[in-house]
């Protein structure tokens, strides 16, 4: 079937399998789904600034509360101790553990902050129908700040360290505990509330699309790439780079040694990942005895215990989700050398989207880490100390994802054969992104 042309304005390329299509009118809770590979291209939201806004000042507000107040308390054998959150990662410091007390304070309070500015300041703007200055740099930053942003995992790893402390002192939450679990779900609806289409349209307008631009077929043959940032479709020069005339993000038709770079940071989690394993994450003093816990050491003394829940979620985030994700992306990495049907790829693009955002659940053991040692700390009576495999496990993580950022998924729909491109081809009577909406429809 012929490809057809639609109008400049509102085309999209998928940033997961480079279909160029063209976006239909979308109103409040609807939400645009490549017609390929059924990625989100775009979703719409009622009255998004001052969504964002409110959402935004009420997580700062609930941030600053959890910093300026007690956040667990704890008491054993007449000795107590009572810390604030970031202490979580100074005492670190003081174990010579600097680089994970830099991860910890870093997507827990300093990124989630930045970010937080930043919506405020282009809400303000956008608002007042007065672009503020550096709006386009603070928007291209939140994106990538978003997956770095933790705040929900510590909430988790925080109640299990209270689980796992419970049996050994009496455990008190303090104002700041709970400021900060609304500050985690505040934080989590606000990246929610951001419509990025609406916001760089409304930041910047939308120039027309290349001359020539054909939907309904792959923008890299036509010499296209649609920003990540913005989703502006901009034209390639002829090595197939190029920079988006909205928002200034570099753009590739591939990512160049895509494949390379993410078999090299694969090969370095697994190099990493042998001494989080061998080496205990951290070490327990009871009564002057001394007790090295490794990552599965600490998963059997929750089973030991009758704790099955806690120990599934600590072997799930510390080994199942490293391991899975490792040979995930080393499949995918294999994957995109030999073609199959689409189904095939459909289904290696929806695993791609699995490995990417189950990642950062893996700082949960880290952060177990960060608030035991902080928190208890009575020398030889009682106390925890960060061991050796905490540094390696959180660079694990960190590599895993970034890893899965540097793959470039539009490779895997790159050089299929000419009679399955058609199949998919022909159930597409027209190249216009597939519309959804989030409530029922009044016509139906």
């Amino acid at each position: 079937m012929a490809t057809t042309r639609h109008s400049r304005r509102r085309l999209r390329a998928c940033h997961e399998c480079d279909l160029l299509v063209a976006l239909p009118p979308l109103r409040p809770r609807e939400k645009a789904d490549c017609p390929r590979c059924e990625h989100t291209l775009a979703t719409r939201h009622d009255k998004p600034a001052e969504r964002s806004l409110a959402l935004a000042v009420a997580a700062l507000i609930m941030l600053t509360l959890s910093v300026a107040f007690p956040f667990i308390s704890f008491e054993a054998r007449g000795v107590t101790n009572r810390i604030e959150l970031t202490e979580t990662a100074s005492t670190l410091v003081g174990f010579h553990e600097p680089l994970v007390a830099i991860c910890v304070l870093l997507t827990v309070i300093i990124l989630p902050t930045v970010y937080l500015c930043g919506v405020i300041w282009l809400s303000l703007g956008l608002l007042g129908r007065h672009v503020l200055p550096y709006s386009r740099g603070i928007a291209r930053t939140l994106k990538h700040l978003t997956p770095w942003m933790m705040a929900d995992v510590f909430v988790i790893a925080a109640l299990v360290s209270l689980i796992k402390i419970a049996g050994m002192a009496d455990v008190s939450l303090g104002l700041s505990f709970w400021t900060f679990c609304a500050y985690a779900l505040l934080l989590l609806l606000t990246t929610q509330s951001i419509d990025t289409d609406w916001m760089w349209f409304a930041l910047a307008s939308e120039p027309l699309a290349p001359e020539g631009a054909r939907s309904g077929e792959l923008a890299a043959p036509q010499g296209l790439s649609g920003c990540t940032t913005c989703g502006l479709v901009n034209r390639l020069d002829a090595q197939g780079r190029g920079r988006c005339r909205r928002c200034g993000e570099t753009l590739h038709a591939r990512t160049p040694v895509s494949r390379q770079r993410t078999l090299a940071l694969l090969l370095a989690a697994v190099v990493m990942y042998i001494p989080a394993n061998l080496y205990p994450i951290m070490s327990t003093t009871s009564l002057g005895n001394t007790s090295p816990s490794t990552i599965i050491g600490g998963v059997m003394l929750f089973l030991q215990h009758g704790d099955i829940p806690i120990a599934v979620i600590i072997f799930t985030a510390s080994v199942v989700v490293p391991i899975g994700k490792i040979l995930a992306l080393g499949w995918l990495c294999y994957a995109v050398r030999h073609r199959g049907e689409p189904l095939s790829n459909v289904t290696r693009v929806r695993l791609y989207r699995i490995t990417e955002f189950i990642g950062r659940w893996s700082m949960v053991d880290v952060f177990v880490v960060a608030i035991l040692v902080a928190l208890i700390r009575a020398g030889e009576l009682i106390s925890v100390e960060p061991g050796p495999a905490a540094l390696s496990f959180a660079s694990v993580v960190i590599i895993t994802m970034l890893a899965a950022h540097s793959f470039d998924p539009r490779m895997i729909w790159d050089d299929l054969p000419q009679r399955p491109r058609r199949a998919w081809r022909d159930r597409l009577p027209r190249r216009i992104a597939t519309v959804s909406s989030r409530k029922e429809s009044d016509d139906a």
